[in-house]
């Protein structure tokens, strides 16, 4: 089975997630904007990851262009985010308005933790995120809103990593069977 990692991001989380499985896996890693869906044509199965900004994921316009390239794939779809991985409820609403509903039932979902340094944002970005601040009234949420944080770690790929192998190794495991019933 022949694979590959597409991504899109905005400050270099998503990118970093998408280098270490891509030196896991042995799988090419390429950026959204560089890649065609008609492309993707030799491709079984696809690893896609995003960043989420303002609550829109980063890749949605790339997979509505190409839903018809890759809506016969299996997928393995992460998401990277300020939101904490266990509120799955308020990333997966992110997912049901980010993603292509054709799309949906071949993917798999992870949610990867992300991180934010106040300094390596845009000025705009700054500026938005400290308006919000502002704006929320729990004292905890809204120092928490502006405070630098990197919650990016390799083992946090660990779960993504067991499922492409797993989808690997079925199919390793496969094709001996039908061999041998053939025989």
């Amino acid at each position: 089975m022949k694979g590959i990692i597409i991504y899109k991001g905005k400050y270099g989380a998503t990118q970093q997630y998408a280098e270490w499985l891509g030196s896991e896996l042995k799988l090419p890693v390429a950026m959204a904007d560089r890649i065609r869906g008609d492309s993707l044509m030799p491709y079984d199965f696809l690893l896609i990851g995003t960043s989420v900004y303002i609550g829109k994921l980063q890749i949605e316009r790339w997979l509505k262009k190409n839903r018809g390239f890759i809506g016969n794939k299996k997928i393995f779809f992460f998401q990277v985010a300020a939101t904490p991985p266990e509120e799955r409820v308020k990333r997966q609403v992110y997912n049901e308005s980010g993603i292509p509903k054709e799309l949906v039932g071949n993917c798999q979902f992870y949610f990867l933790p992300g991180r934010m340094i106040m300094k390596k944002l845009s000025w705009l970005d700054s500026i938005l995120l400290k308006m919000g601040a502002k704006l929320t009234k729990d004292p905890t949420e809204k120092k928490t809103m502006v405070t630098d944080y990197d919650n990016v770690r390799k083992e946090h790929i660990a779960d993504i990593l067991l499922s492409v192998k797993k989808l690997l190794n079925q199919v390793k495991v496969a094709i001996p069977e039908k061999i041998v019933a053939a025989v």
